[in-house]
C-alpha cells in the first residue's frame, strides 16, 4: 500500500480506479483542512516546477492558485487589468534587480 495523504485533482480517484487499483480518500473535513492542503499542494507544485520548469508544471501551479482565489471569493476576471496597472506603476521583474539594503538619508 502506497500512502499519499495529499490533495489531488477531482478526477484522480476515478482515474486510479480505472486502472483496477483501489484507492482510499476523504473529502476535506472543513475549510481549515482544505486551505492547509491547498497551500501544501501549492508548495508541491512549485517544487515540481523548480525541478522541471515547463508549461505543464506552470499550469498545475495556476490551477492551485485559482482554487485558492475561489476559496477566498477573489474574482479573477479583473486580474489582467490590475496586473497591467501594477506593472505600469511598480514594474515587473525583467531587469532582475536584487535589493540588497536600504538606509535612511540624512
Amino acid at each position: 500500500m502506497k500512502q499519499y495523504n495529499k490533495l489531488v485533482r477531482d478526477k484522480i480517484p476515478e482515474i486510479i480506479e480505472g486502472t483496477h487499483t483501489k484507492c482510499n480518500y476523504h473529502i476535506a473535513e472543513n475549510n481549515e483542512e482544505f486551505l492547509r492542503r491547498l497551500y501544501d499542494k501549492l508548495t508541491e507544485e512549485i517544487d515540481e516546477f523548480k525541478k522541471t520548469p515547463c508549461l505543464e508544471e506552470y499550469i498545475d501551479i495556476m490551477e492551485v492558485m485559482e482554487a485558492i482565489a475561489k476559496f477566498y471569493n477573489i474574482d479573477l476576471m479583473p486580474m489582467r487589468q490590475r496586473k497591467r496597472m501594477k506593472r505600469q506603476k511598480r514594474g515587473g521583474f525583467d531587469n532582475r534587480i536584487i535589493l540588497d539594503s536600504t538606509e535612511l538619508m540624512a
